[in-house]
C-alpha cells in the first residue's frame, strides 16, 4: 500500500559526528594508557596509585559540595516562591552542572581527564564554556524544524525576566456564558469537559 509520499532511495549522509566522535574517544583511550605507562615507568607504580587515588578524592569532594551547593540553592529558591519574591537569576558559569562534570572526570582514571576536569573547576573556564553551550543550544533550538523535539522544547520554554509570550486562551469561569455560537458571540466552548 502506497501513500503517495516520494520515498528516497539514497543512502542517508552519515553525521560526521558519528563518525569522529567514537574516533576521539578511542584515541583519548588509548593516550590516557599511554600516559598513564610513562608515568610508571618515570615515579613507579605507587605514583601512578596516588595520582589516581588524589583524583578520585578530590573529584568525590567536588562533586559532594556541588551538590549541597546544587540542593541549597533549589531550596532557596522554593523558599522564595513560597513568600512570593521572584528567585535571583544566576550568572553563566555559576551552576553546578559544569562544576560536578569536572568532578566526574576527576574521578575517571587517567591524567588528562583529570587536566580537564581541573580546567572545569575554574571559574572563568566554566563562564566561557556555559555561554558558548548556550549560544550553541538557543541556536539549534531556534532552527529546529516544526513538529521536531528541539521546536516543542523551544515552545514550552518561558523566560520571566524577558518576557516572553506563551500561546494560550484564557476561560473565565466567572463570567456568564453566552449562549450562541458564531464569530459575532466571541463564545468558545471550553477545551476540555
Amino acid at each position: 500500500m502506497t501513500t503517495g509520499v516520494p520515498t528516497s532511495t539514497a543512502p542517508r549522509r552519515r553525521s560526521p559526528a558519528r563518525t569522529f566522535v567514537p574516533l576521539a574517544v578511542v584515541a583519548w583511550f588509548i593516550l590516557e594508557i599511554w600516559l598513564l605507562g610513562r608515568l610508571a615507568a618515570l615515579g613507579g607504580g605507587f605514583a601512578v596509585t596516588v595520582v589516581l587515588a588524589v583524583g578520585l578524592v578530590l573529584g568525590v569532594v567536588v562533586i559532594k559540595r556541588a551538590g549541597r551547593r546544587a540542593f541549597k540553592n533549589l531550596a532557596q529558591t522554593f523558599q522564595q516562591a513560597q513568600t512570593g519574591q521572584r528567585p535571583t537569576p544566576q550568572q553563566p558559569g555559576s551552576g553546578n552542572g559544569l562544576v560536578m562534570l569536572g568532578g566526574l572526570l576527576l574521578i575517571v582514571p587517567g591524567l588528562l581527564s583529570d587536566l580537564a576536569g581541573l580546567f572545569l573547576l575554574l571559574p572563568p573556564v566554566r563562564a566561557w564554556l556555559a555561554r558558548r553551550v548556550t549560544g550553541s543550544l538557543e541556536r539549534k533550538m531556534a532552527a529546529a524544524p516544526a513538529g521536531s523535539f528541539g521546536d516543542a522544547f523551544q515552545q514550552a520554554r518561558i523566560h520571566q525576566p524577558d518576557g516572553m509570550v506563551v500561546r494560550g486562551e484564557v476561560i473565565r469561569e466567572d463570567a456568564a456564558p453566552r449562549h450562541g455560537s458564531g464569530p459575532d458571540t466571541g463564545y468558545r466552548p471550553p477545551l476540555a469537559p
